[in-house]
Order: structure tokens, then sequence, then C-alpha cells
């Protein structure tokens, strides 16, 4: 019952719904095609995609902490893997949602939601890769990536992590964002992939035009 729960969870689509509901759009026909956070910032603004993303984090956090109304003692190796395990549920449940046509995203903020909770420094750390990249790039997917990639680096070598199941876990996170970024990768290769528009820049004040 907590597996169908922590998927229901991630089933919300919650780009999909705020976006029919208060746009009359479905974002999954523009932009990227994905029903996340950053393609919901993409078409419709951050009035959409701000709480798109704390809600989609929300859900997997969640998930994860249906452990808790469990029997298993908190914080020992058998409820770790139950909360890597719901977590798991979660996100497949927002890449493939039951009350979207299973056409969901690639899971990127329901993904951090689920390491806030299994693991809270190491996806603080991961936010600060994904923040630096991105202010230095204006590249979300390859700020992403890098932040995936580098995080079963930071949870084995800097946190030292002895639990298996982490341990697995923060790999497997690697693996399956570059599997999901396919295409971000051939864009960026390509240099087709579209930046974010972190700072305006402010338009420059036209001079007035000499009296007659």
């Amino acid at each position: 019952m907590l597996l169908i729960g922590a998927y229901l969870l991630g089933s919300i689509p919650t780009a999909v719904w705020i976006g029919k509901y208060f746009y009359k759009i479905d974002v999954r026909e523009y932009g990227s095609g994905n029903a996340g956070a950053t393609n919901t910032f993409r078409v419709l603004g951050k009035r959409a995609g701000i709480p798109v993303l704390l809600i989609d984090v929300l859900k997997g956090f969640a998930a994860v902490n249906l452990a808790y109304i469990s029997n298993y003692t908190p914080h020992s190796n058998q409820f770790t893997n139950l909360q890597l395990v719901l977590g798991i549920a979660s996100l497949i449940g927002h890449i493939f949602p039951i009350f979207a046509s299973f056409r969901g995203g690639k899971g990127i903020a329901t993904l951090l939601g689920i390491v806030l909770a299994v693991h809270l420094f190491g996806a603080l750390s991961a936010m600060c890769i994904f923040i630096i990249v991105l202010l230095v790039s204006s590249y979300v997917s390859l700020s992403s990536m890098i932040a995936a990639v580098l995080f079963p680096v930071m949870v084995i070598l800097v946190f030292k992590e002895r639990v298996p199941s982490l341990v697995i876990f923060s790999i497997l996170i690697a693996i399956m964002v570059l599997i999901t970024h396919q295409k971000n990768i051939e864009r960026l290769l390509r240099r087709e992939e579209s930046k974010a528009k972190i700072i305006k820049k402010k338009k420059k004040a036209e001079k007035p035009a000499p009296a007659e």
C-alpha cells in the first residue's frame, strides 16, 4: 500500500494541471514537451513555474517520508531501503503519471525532494553545484546533469556514506539523469539548447530627442 501511495503522489501532474486549469495550455504540447518545472518556466513563466517546482519537490519528499508510518525502526538499514524504494516509486509516478496518460516530466524536481529526504547534506551540496553551473552556463539541463553526476562522488568520497543501498542509489541517480537528458545532450553538442534567462538585462534609456 505504501508503494502505491508513493506512486500516486509522484503521479500528481502538477505542470499539466496548473497549465490546463489556469492557462488553458497543456505544457506537453510546447517547449521541450515535458511536464516538468523547467518546461513550465519556459512556456508559462515563473508564476506557474515556481508552484510546479515546489510541489514536485514536495511530492518526492512526502513519498519518502511515508516510511515513517511503516513498522521499521527509523534510520535502520531496512528503513533506509524502504525510503529509497518509496522514492523510486514516486519518481516513476512523476515520469509515467497515471493521472496524465503516463506522459510526465524528467523527474529532476521530484528527485531533489527524494534526495533531500534521504541524504540532506548530499542534496544541499548538489543544489549548490547546480546553482553555480547554472549561473556560469545558463543551461538548466547541463546544471542538472553535472549536479547528478557529482552527487555520488560527494556521497561516497566527501560524506563517506557506508550504507550500500544509498551508495547504489546515488550512482543510479547519475545514470538515470544522463539517460533522461539524452536529447538535451544532443542539443548541447549542436549548441541548440535553450538557455535560462536568469538575470534580465535592463534596457538602456533612450536619449530624449533634441528640441527643435
